[in-house]
C-alpha cells in the first residue's frame, strides 16, 4: 500500500528537478572547488526575480532572509517596537509562533489587540475595523492561516490600515506558491516567507518584501555586509589610498540595502532556481484549481460525518482543518498504521493538499477516518 503524504503545509517534498540541481551543486563544490560558468550570484538574481514574479514584487523590493520569523522581527525592529509604543492589531489565525512575539511586546508596553476567530473560521473585518484606530502602527496577519487555511482579503486589510496611517505586515508562507498573490496591488507594506512549504525549497532561506515607497522611511534594523553596495574602499592596508576612516562604503539599493544579512544558503538558492521555475510553469491558478475538488470532497464528507470544521466553506487555499478533542490520541496511531501523513495536533487535524496529491489520496484518507468523530 503506497504511503500517502497530505502534509505539504508542514514541509513540501523536494521536486526531483531540485534534487538534480543540488547534485550539480555538490559536483561544483567537490570538483577542485570551483568550475567556470557556475555562478551562485547569477542564480540568486534568477531566484529573486522568479519569486517577485510569483508574488507581485520587484526585485528591489526583496531580499533574502533566513526564515519568516526573522523577517517579521526585522520589520518590528525597523518600526521601533517596543520603544516607540502604539497599537498592534493581529489575530488568532496568525502564525502561532507570533503569539509569543506579540505577547512579549505587550509585556514591554505595546498595546496589542488580538482579534478572535469566528465560529466559521474567519477573522471578521468589522471587528478589525473597530480595533484599528489612529494609534495603530501595525496590522500583522497571515495571508493564509497555518491553523485552518483562512485567507485574508489583503487589499481590504491594507485599505483599512492605511486609512489610519498604519502599516501592514503579512506572513505569506502558506500563500506564496499555493494561492494567487499580488503584494503590490494589494498595498502590503511588508511580507515574509520561508521556502520549505509551498515554494518547494528547504529550511534556512526565505524572502522579505518591503514596499518600495516604505523603504526610505525606515532605519536599518541591523547591519549586514550584504547591505554594502556601490563602493567599498579600505584605508588601513598596504597600498590603500589614504582616508580618515577605516573604510568608505556605499549602500546597496532597495530592500537589500536596509535589511540584507550576511551569508545565505546556497543550497536553498540552487533548489529554488528549479522549484520556482516549476511553479511558474504549472501556474499558481492551475495549482489551485487542481486541488480544489479534493478540498471540497474533504469538507463535504467530514462535515456530513459530524466533524467540527475549522476551515470556512468556499476556501480556496491548500489547507483544510477540523477540530477534534484529543485528536492526536484518537487519530495518530490509526493514521500512521495506514501510512497516512497529515498534521495531527492535540485537538485538531489538518490536511495539506500538494500538486502531487489526487483524489485517490483523498479516498484513502476518508476510508481510514472514523465514520463519526471518535468519542
Amino acid at each position: 500500500m503506497p504511503y500517502v503524504y497530505l502534509d505539504a503545509g508542514s514541509t513540501h517534498p523536494m521536486p526531483l528537478g531540485a534534487k538534480a540541481a543540488l547534485e550539480e551543486y555538490l559536483r561544483y563544490k567537490t570538483r577542485d572547488g570551483l568550475w567556470a560558468g557556475y555562478s551562485i550570484d547569477a542564480k540568486e538574481k534568477i531566484v529573486l526575480a522568479g519569486f517577485g514574479a510569483l508574488v507581485g514584487a520587484a526585485p528591489d523590493e526583496l531580499t533574502f532572509i533566513q526564515s519568516t520569523t526573522m523577517g517579521e522581527n526585522l520589520v518590528l525592529k525597523a518600526l521601533g517596537f517596543p520603544e516607540g509604543g502604539g497599537r498592534i492589531v493581529t489575530d488568532a489565525l496568525h502564525f502561532f509562533g507570533s503569539f509569543y512575539t506579540y505577547g512579549e511586546l505587550a509585556k514591554l508596553g505595546m498595546d496589542v489587540v488580538t482579534l478572535p476567530m469566528t465560529p466559521e473560521g474567519r477573522i471578521d473585518m468589522q471587528a478589525m475595523a473597530a480595533a484599528v484606530n489612529d494609534k495603530t502602527r501595525l496590522v500583522s496577519i497571515s495571508h493564509v492561516s497555518t491553523t485552518n487555511g483562512f485567507e485574508h482579503d489583503l487589499k481590504a486589510v491594507c485599505d483599512l490600515a492605511h486609512a489610519h496611517g498604519a502599516y501592514v505586515y503579512a506572513d505569506i508562507v502558506h500563500g506564496a506558491g499555493s494561492t494567487p498573490l499580488d503584494l503590490r496591488a494589494a498595498g502590503v507594506d511588508f511580507a515574509a516567507t520561508s521556502s520549505y512549504k509551498w515554494l518547494m525549497g528547504d529550511f534556512g532561506l526565505g524572502f522579505l518584501y518591503v514596499r518600495r515607497e516604505v523603504q526610505e522611511k525606515l532605519p536599518r534594523p541591523w547591519w549586514g555586509y550584504h547591505q554594502v553596495g556601490g563602493r567599498f574602499v579600505t584605508h588601513v592596508f598596504p597600498f590603500d589610498p589614504p582616508g580618515q576612516t577605516v573604510a568608505d562604503y556605499g549602500y546597496a539599493q532597495g530592500a537589500a540595502g536596509k535589511f540584507a544579512m550576511g551569508t545565505t544558503s546556497w543550497t536553498g538558492v540552487v533548489q529554488l532556481e528549479h522549484s520556482l521555475g516549476f511553479i511558474q510553469k504549472l501556474g499558481v491558478a492551475n495549482i489551485q484549481a487542481w486541488r480544489q475538488p479534493m478540498a471540497v470532497a474533504i469538507q463535504t464528507e467530514l462535515r456530513r460525518r459530524g466533524y467540527q470544521p475549522m476551515t470556512p466553506l468556499g476556501s480556496r487555499t491548500p489547507l483544510v482543518a477540523f477540530a477534534l478533542k484529543d485528536a492526536r490520541a484518537k487519530l495518530g496511531e490509526l493514521l500512521a498504521k495506514n501510512d497516512l501523513r497529515l498534521t495531527v495536533s492535540a485537538n485538531r487535524f489538518r490536511v495539506s493538499l500538494g500538486v502531487f496529491n489526487d483524489m485517490n489520496d483523498i479516498d484513502r484518507l476518508l476510508a481510514v477516518l472514523p465514520k463519526a468523530p471518535p468519542a
